[in-house]
């Protein structure tokens, strides 16, 4: 699985003629990455005479952001099962009816499942920048840097998954699905570039006066 993979690996594999693992991994990837950095900013702040009073809400935060990191490895290799799937789906047979309609049905549920996933990356993400937005307002200022790439890493997780949403959802014709999924989608979409807005804000102020 591309999660388990070494980074050079991952990326001989994301750079090949294979179409998975591709975008809706990376995006995962993003969101592992962010988290990483946020459980980073802890790990720097705990321990530090000048953060005590803060030093049992970095404890918290950090066993969170560990599991968010966790959550969007998994969803790496999740992402290319779907769209695995979807391929299955595809090269089911259709010389008859029946065939032709028990492939269709592979096909749209396949499609649902590839959408979802991004969904939840872009859901995690949301979590993760609330978690980094304490870090960059409380942690280690030495750190704050690092908390504002967390937040970019982690929206741009949600932006990308998005169009992986939205390819998905170009190929369904599942109104009520396709409907509910883009209001979904574009909710979370806009609190994360929210969220990102305010993080930017807390780093931008700590590094004026640093």
């Amino acid at each position: 699985m591309p999660a388990k993979k070494t980074l050079v690996a991952f990326l001989d594999e994301l750079a090949s003629s294979s179409p998975a693992p591709g975008g809706g991994s990376v995006a995962a990837l993003a969101g592992a990455l962010g988290a990483a950095l946020t459980a980073m900013v802890c790990n720097l702040t705990i321990g530090k005479k000048k953060y005590a009073a803060v030093e049992g809400e970095m404890k918290k935060i950090l066993a969170q952001a560990e599991k968010m990191r966790g959550l969007f490895t998994a969803l790496i290799d999740e992402d290319t099962r779907a769209f695995n799937k979807v391929m299955e789906a595809f090269s089911l047979p259709k010389d008859t009816e029946p065939q032709k309609a028990l492939r269709s049905a592979a096909i749209r549920e396949a499609t649902k499942e590839a959408t979802n996933v991004p969904l939840e990356v872009m859901k995690h993400c949301i979590d993760a920048l609330a978690l980094t937005q304490q870090v960059a307002a409380s942690g280690n200022v030495n750190s704050v840097s690092d908390a504002g790439v967390s937040a970019y890493m982690l929206h741009a997780a949600v932006e990308a998954a998005a169009l992986n949403v939205r390819i998905n959802l170009n190929n369904l014709n599942d109104s009520e699905f396709v409907g509910w999924k883009t209001d979904e989608m574009d909710s979370l979409m806009n609190t994360s570039r929210m969220m990102l807005e305010e993080i930017q804000g807390i780093v931008a102020d700590k590094l004026k006066h640093d």
